[in-house]
């Protein structure tokens, strides 16, 4: 599968928006949006040109895409998928996207992105309901608890990341026990619950083409 390997840096600048994908580094002034908040590139701080409606349409995707770091594959999946269930298409698609391991591994503070969620889940550092899982497309479902495994409790880069939590904060959908390292999903997040601003209704409308 073909992965990004260049600077998370630009992405947030080709978007036009913080996406957090550093971690902390984010909160710091170090974050390259803050020092260079225009696109990256030799002709990035020209102005920006009228954009067509598709132009819109696939923007809001890629940033909604690179936001949770996804593949294309795997995002249009998941939007086949959210296109299935009864209710709002795009509100379904934020719900299942929230309801990755990696994403509910980041929002319970035990990384300090998705991306190193996602490393983390894959070296099998967490248990569902008492057993271990590493995959980070996993979708966690009311009621499972996501806890840290023992021998993985002494990790550093887990307990820095949990420390820095505090800034961000846990989701009222979900349930954090820090002294006992792990959380419980309470409920669904509902659309309101979603605040980095995402126009779903505009990928709604680019798939529907």
């Amino acid at each position: 599968m073909a992965r990004y390997t260049g600077s998370v840096c630009r992405i947030c600048r080709r978007e036009n928006l913080k996406l957090f994908l550093k971690g902390d580094r984010c909160y710091s002034d170090k974050c390259a949006f803050d020092r260079r908040s225009y696109s990256p590139g030799e002709h990035g701080q020209r102005r920006r040109g009228k954009i067509s409606d598709y132009g819109v349409q696939l923007r809001e995707k890629q940033k909604v895409k690179r936001l949770y770091g996804l593949s294309e594959k795997q995002f249009h999946l998941l939007f086949e998928s959210a296109d299935r269930q009864k209710g709002i298409t795009g509100t379904n698609l934020l719900v299942l996207l929230e309801r990755r391991l990696d994403n509910i591994v980041y929002r319970l503070g035990f990384a300090n992105s998705r991306t190193q969620g996602r490393h983390f889940v894959r070296h099998n550092h967490f248990l569902v309901n008492g057993k271990k899982v590493n995959v980070p497309s996993y979708l966690i479902k009311i009621g499972d608890e996501i806890s840290v495994g023992e021998s993985s409790k002494k990790v550093q880069a887990i307990s820095e990341a949990m420390e820095a939590v505090v800034r961000r904060g846990v989701p009222q959908w979900l349930e954090l026990e820090k002294d006992q390292m792990k959380g419980t999903v309470k409920n669904y997040p509902v659309r309101e619950d979603l605040t980095m601003p995402m126009q779903e209704q505009l990928i709604v409308e680019l798939y529907s083409k």
